[in-house]
């Protein structure tokens, strides 16, 4: 007659005896239009209907009924508050659920018509994380509903660990929360919330993780050394963790199966590799940060290179090394470990190093980084004629051509090894006769080769006198 369709009549029926107080009328009422979901562990907390009646329950709690005479109810109260905070809320929890009969009946339409996220909220909002918990373990939900149901509203309240004792009671091996655990993990790295998911890792004693958060916190958002200089300590907890670690691994390798199997694992020798990397990281920062406080730093970039990131990153480093200290020979033998710890393209490194040598016309710290990389004992033959090379190919790119600098680039020229690479550097800086000359020191056939070469050269930059002159020998 109202004009409502029959589902909303039974609703509002329903409703009508919960005011009225008849809870066994409005049970009868609601199972005529309330329907379970077809999904217990979806992600909401059921239907609209069921959240009205809940939210009208939940606002006409009476005081706690107890059976008990009122005297030991003050006893009881008076006890609870005597103990730890966690006690006594599950005290007061299972006062408030087991002798409040709006409570029951809230837990009587969760159970019938809710989803589990519905249901672990609502002994969440009453502080019953123990239920929640249990009921969560109990139906097997998925790790989202933990993440939403549990998890977000414990840290969002300052309740992380009371949540990770519960856990522990439950299991103190925490086996049957590690796929949960891993799940809130991967959401507070996503949330970028490291401090928080440091303090889980810590927790849940996942050694490995724990030092790679360590690392994020020593490397993010600094702009120089002087800055890392100052977030040393971190360096040292990834150290303590690890060392950890290995005693856990060495404990546990006589066992079948090792504790905690949801923790990362790695192999004892890569943990020691990266204990390596970070006592490294820990002299490469002292040397960095000494130099950017006397003044000395001269290299910039846009990014802040560390041993932590990819091998282009740690030859970065090296470079760094070597080229912000008093002179080239100060970081040599830092950034030649580097090299060798982490078997990086020496060459490559050398390299970008004279290139900046050049471009800063540093003729006498270009030979310095010759003589240490000659005596650095694993130099390849033409390493230090490569080297040379390339302050030639930076010199014609960058068009620094001087007498000064043409001087000394000639006597660079002087100390190379191969004959041939000497050829090439003659021609590229157009020196033709110094290029004929070392031709006809080669053998018959070679030069013969090469003053050709050098001639059609001088052929084609107009030079006559060393056209002739090649012309003649041949």
């Amino acid at each position: 007659k109202s004009g409502l369709d029959p589902g909303g009549a039974w609703h509002a029926w329903g409703m009508a005896c919960l005011k009225a107080g008849n809870l066994s009328s409005a049970r009868e009422k609601f199972n005529r239009c309330l329907k379970p979901p077809m999904d217990l562990n979806q992600l909401n907390h059921g239907s609209r209907l069921v959240q009205d009646v809940i939210q009208y329950l939940e606002s006409t709690v009476k005081p706690i009924l107890i059976a008990d005479d009122d005297y030991f109810a003050t006893l009881r109260e008076l006890e609870a508050t005597l103990r730890t905070r966690s006690l006594s809320l599950e005290m007061m929890c299972e006062g408030k659920i087991q002798h409040n009969s709006y409570y029951q009946e809230c837990l009587f339409y969760l159970h019938s018509y809710g989803t589990n996220l519905a249901i672990i909220s609502f002994y969440m909002r009453h502080d019953c994380m123990r239920e929640a918990l249990l009921h969560l373990l109990n139906k097997e939900s998925p790790s989202e509903v933990f993440i939403e149901g549990i998890f977000i509203p414990s840290y969002e309240s300052g309740k992380l660990h009371m949540l990770e004792n519960l856990l522990e009671t439950i299991d103190p091996g925490l086996e049957s929360w590690g796929v949960y655990l891993i799940a809130a993990c991967k959401y507070l790295q996503r949330k970028n919330y490291y401090h928080i998911l440091y303090e889980l890792q810590q927790f849940m004693k996942d050694h490995v993780r724990a030092a790679m958060t360590c690392i994020r916190f020593f490397t993010h958002g600094a702009k120089s050394y002087t800055e890392l200089g100052g977030k040393q300590t971190w360096l040292l907890k990834i150290k303590d963790h690890l060392k950890v670690y290995l005693q856990e691994v060495s404990r546990s390798s006589g066992r079948k199966k090792m504790a905690f199997t949801f923790r990362k694992k790695m192999s004892a020798t890569d943990v020691s590799r990266h204990i390596n990397t970070v006592d490294l990281q820990m002299e490469v920062t002292k040397f960095l940060h000494q130099c950017e406080s006397s003044g000395t730093s001269q290299m910039t970039s846009s990014s802040l290179p560390t041993l932590f990131g990819n091998n282009n990153m740690k030859m970065d480093v090296a470079c760094k090394v070597i080229l912000e200290g008093k002179n080239i020979e100060e970081g040599f033998g830092i950034a030649f470990r580097v090299l060798q710890d982490f078997q990086l393209e020496a060459t490559e490194v050398y390299s970008k190093v004279a290139k900046q040598l050049v471009k800063q016309q540093k003729y006498s710290e270009i030979r310095q980084l010759l003589k240490c990389v000659s005596e650095s004992g694993v130099a390849a033959k033409n390493d230090g004629d490569n080297i040379i090379l390339v302050c030639f190919i930076v010199t014609l790119n960058v068009n620094m051509f001087s007498l000064l600098w043409i001087q000394d680039l000639d006597n660079l020229i002087q100390d190379m090894d191969s004959d041939e690479n000497k050829i090439q550097a003659y021609v590229m800086c157009n020196k033709l006769r110094s290029a004929y000359l070392v031709s006809v020191r080669q053998e018959k056939s070679r030069a013969v080769q090469l003053v050709q070469q050098v001639r059609q050269l001088a052929e084609s930059s107009g030079d006559d006198v060393v056209k002739a002159i090649c012309a003649q020998w041949l």
